[in-house]
């Protein structure tokens, strides 16, 4: 009892001493208290003192990241341990490293007894390698197969290497990294203004396999990503990205210090970052390269390699692309083992020795076989520990034309993922840490078991979590309208002529001013390319430039229209009347012949569930609740979200889709919003 009373005493404490940090720094960086931000900030400080797990949905204007970053640093005012701070994107940890904490930090230092050290931590990609900058790896451009890097982000393509460039253009890209390389302290890739293209970016940098390590690098005290994990080791306050976590969790590697309490933020994406980071991909040409590589710097015999390769070519030659329900047959397993012992023979011929411990020509050729004989084991073992496999064939890039559909005669990929993370997860993040996940769309309704059955909270040997929705300071119902095209026709492939004139009514009535987000690059652009003739407002289209050029000059001009993509659901804040319509084309549903989404609706068909609810509704309810997000950015803030999707409102799942939306006033009437949107572009700033 009186261990009981003391635990409570230092709770309130330690909530009281948070608060007080909070209206701090809300007071001294110029903002308003909010009702949420301080019942989060508090039921945070609870679970980091209490253990459990925490999932937190914040809405827009909540203002969470002060809600989690100040319970943390409180925290490591007395841990021995970092604590963790976890992003999807490239933006909000970028945001919260350059903006909100060194804000934060200048507001409520004085009340620290300390001050409280920050520091980034990325894969080792995305870092400069002095090593290959001095020669100590061979210049090869990776082919098909290029080996994936532990924990780096690339959830953001460079537009600029996927169309290509003459190799003048990636002479002076080198040189301007050469030279950027000899002036920068932290060799940090997002430093680099303007950026490179990643094919540049290969020719300065290694990925954690390619890395001879610090006990063989002659530059290891000078290597940029060994400081910046020095840097972690001692700091309070680590800001990492999911890929990492995925890593730290499913491999084990020590690429993270050691931590006992991390903040997930924008937690609707762990899942599938996480998938993403630990999906394999398996090509005939890559063991060829990898059989290349170690003939040329280990003087090696690889004919048995390149034998494996023909046989495997010949196994899976003419195979459809597409999931593998009862996995691969037993000739692709005969070839896949005989591949794996190949390639067994291979790394044991090409250890290195004593007189080479630098090589890095031998390091990268081994680092390609290492990889071939992880897959393949893999691949082998994917039935028992319910791996899911499928063949695919890589899509071609054309500027004008974007992705073109698989080439069915090009030689087949395949491909391996977890079919669920849920089980790792459990192991590998929420034991032995204090998890806290927050998102603005992370509950469908009131709901939070379908995010957290996903990430393996939910299920026999679960740990104990909380749900809280701290709500949005917004009136929804009185800022925003949902409006669904209850009339149109049911989408099909491609975008309806009816969706077409319905688009154009609505922007012509609200004068511009709307973000068209759509389900596929190619509906954005046809889209755009028939409003243009149709409109007097301009019309601009992802991919026509940058993404933070496009974003500015929509939020600059008021009348200015922005069609694009899934990026843009989730990656633009444009407060004002500048974006003032949202239109949606239709439900983001995953693709049906998604191999990993049709594979685990099918699983939990199989448990007695309902896939399609469990899977496809749920992804597309938090997508969907995503993009309408977009709308309402401030308290100032009028719009209307237009779906073109007649499903929301007349199927059975709608219901459930909607639950996940904010309370906007919802109508199917189009003259009521047609009437509301002119009232809109009339008024608008």
């Amino acid at each position: 009892m009186v261990e009981k009373v003391a635990a409570d005493v230092v709770e309130s404490v330690g909530e009281k001493f948070t608060l007080e940090l909070l209206d701090k720094a809300v007071d001294g960086m110029g903002g308003q208290s909010r009702s949420g931000q301080h019942e989060m900030a508090r039921q945070v400080t609870r679970a980091i003192e209490s253990g459990e797990h925490l999932l937190v949905q914040a809405g827009t204007g909540t203002g969470k990241s002060l809600a989690y970053l100040i319970p943390l640093i409180a925290h490591s005012m007395d841990s021995d341990k970092p604590t963790l701070v976890s992003t999807a994107t490239l933006a909000l940890q970028t945001q919260i490293v350059g903006r909100d904490l060194p804000r934060l930090l200048e507001t409520i230092s004085p009340a620290l007894e300390r001050p409280v050290n920050v520091a980034l931590v990325k894969g080792r990609a995305n870092y400069v390698c002095l090593q290959k900058l001095e020669g100590g790896f061979p210049s090869e451009e990776p082919s098909e197969g290029q080996l994936f890097s532990l924990g780096e982000d690339t959830s953001v393509p460079h537009f600029a290497a996927a169309v290509g460039g003459p190799s003048s253009q990636l002479g002076q890209e080198v040189i301007r990294l050469r030279e950027w390389a000899e002036k920068t302290a932290t060799g940090d890739r997002d430093e680099l203004m303007p950026g490179v293209t990643d094919r540049a970016w290969r020719q300065v940098s290694v990925t954690s396999m390619e890395c001879l390590g610090a006990q063989k690098c002659p530059l290891a005290e000078e290597c940029f990503s060994e400081q910046a994990r020095a840097r972690a080791a001692e700091a309070d306050v680590v800001v990492t990205n999911h890929a990492m976590l995925a890593v730290s969790a499913f491999e084990g590697l020590a690429v993270l210090p050691e931590y006992d309490v991390v903040v997930v933020d924008e937690a609707h994406e762990l899942q599938d970052r996480v998938t993403g980071a630990v999906t394999g991909q398996l090509s005939v040409a890559m063991v060829h390269a990898a059989a290349s590589s170690a003939r040329k710097h280990t003087a090696i015999t690889v004919d048995a390699l390149n034998a494996a390769a023909d046989r495997l070519d010949m196994a899976i030659a003419g195979v459809p692309n597409g999931l593998l329900p009862n996995g691969l047959n037993d000739e692709q397993l005969d070839c896949l083992d005989q591949l794996r012992d190949a390639t067994r023979a291979a790394l044991s011929d090409s250890k290195t020795d004593s007189s080479n411990a630098v090589d890095g020509g031998r390091q990268l050729a081994r680092s390609r076989l290492m990889l071939i004989l992880e897959l393949c084991e893999r691949m082998l073992a994917a039935k028992e520990n319910r791996e899911v496999v499928w063949f695919s064939r890589n899509s071609t890039f054309d500027p004008q034309q974007g992705y073109s559909p698989p080439d069915e005669t090009a030689p087949a990929l395949i491909n391996i993922a977890p079919l669920s993370v849920a089980g790792r997860l459990r192991e590998g993040l929420f034991a032995g840490h204090t998890v806290v996940l927050t998102s603005a769309t992370l509950a469908i309704g009131s709901a939070f078991e379908p995010a957290a059955g996903g990430l393996g909270l939910i299920g026999e040997g679960a740990p104990s979590w909380t749900g809280l929705d701290v709500g949005s300071p917004f009136d929804y119902p009185k800022q925003g309208v949902l409006y669904v095209a209850k009339h149109l026709p049911k989408p099909g492939r491609g975008t309806s002529p009816e969706a077409l004139d319905e688009l154009e009514d609505l922007i012509r009535a609200s004068g511009g001013g709307a973000l068209c987000l759509f389900s596929s690059r190619r509906a954005a652009e046809e889209a755009a390319e028939a409003m243009r003739p149709r409109l007097d407002v301009d019309i601009l289209c992802q991919g026509e430039s940058t993404m933070a050029a496009l974003v500015k000059q929509f939020a600059d001009e008021p009348d200015t229209c922005l069609f694009g993509t899934m990026s843009l659901w989730q990656g633009v804040d444009v407060p004002g009347g500048s974006c003032r319509l949202v239109v949606i084309d239709r439900i983001p549903f995953p693709r049906p012949d998604d191999p990993l989404m049709t594979a685990r609706s099918r699983a939990v068909a199989q448990s007695g569930g309902n896939g399609f609810m469990a899977v496809s509704a749920t992804h597309a309810a938090i997508r969907l609740a995503q993009g309408a997000g977009r709308l309402i950015r401030s308290t100032g803030d009028k719009g209307v979200v237009a779906v073109l999707d007649s499903r929301l409102s007349t199927e059975r799942y709608g219901a459930f889709l909607r639950a996940a939306l904010p309370p906007f006033w919802a109508t199917t009437d189009r003259n009521v919003v047609r009437g509301v949107l002119e009232r809109l572009g009339a008024k608008k700033t």
